[in-house]
């Protein structure tokens, strides 16, 4: 890899102690973060920075040595976040994505979108009405609620921090999903 490429690759920030991601950075600004003392190497790519005098193994993954207290930043509902949020897993029955159904790998299409509270009964798009849920359960379920339905949550919808769609969203680094919990 170039030393071009390496500049442009990114790196994921950890809070202090909780481990939760902050942010995506550039590799400039995580070495100095790491030379300044105030983060440590989590995950390391296997790539060197060169400089005139040195060279520098180039992070993948770093946590600051203190936690920062961040509050909640306001994200946006999407359609296509609620999936990535529940991982492309139905909230109803727990299928998941690339699953073996009746013979058929199911893929992204095969998910869509579960309104709690069915919006024909005044539910709204927000992160905590909306799950995901494979084909059959959401045609089980209808216009009706869930329990009304014969059916239960796996686990109860909630709004996720900026952050973890952004990097989710993203195009980051296998090794990052272990540290992106949404």
């Amino acid at each position: 890899m170039s030393r071009v490429n390496v500049l442009q690759s990114r790196v994921l920030l950890l809070n202090g102690s909780t481990w939760e991601p902050l942010s995506v950075i550039t590799v400039q600004r995580a070495i100095n973060l790491l030379l300044g003392g105030k983060a440590i190497a989590v995950e390391m790519t296997g790539l060197y920075l060169h400089t005139v005098r040195t060279k520098f193994e180039v992070p993948s993954v770093i946590a600051l040595r203190s936690y920062v207290n961040v509050p909640r930043r306001k994200s946006h509902w999407s359609r296509k976040g609620v999936l990535v949020r529940d991982s492309y897993t139905c909230v109803y029955c727990g299928v998941k994505l690339g699953a073996l159904v009746k013979g058929n790998i199911l893929g992204k299409r095969d998910f869509t979108i579960d309104h709690i509270i069915p919006r024909c009964q005044g539910g709204k798009d927000t992160w905590s009405n909306t799950a995901c849920a494979c084909a059959k359960c959401n045609h089980r379920k209808g216009n009706r609620l869930h329990n009304v339905a014969g059916m239960r949550l796996l686990w109860e919808p909630k709004t996720p921090r900026t952050s973890y769609l952004v990097i989710a969203l993203g195009s980051g680094p296998e090794i990052w999903k272990r540290y992106v919990e949404i």
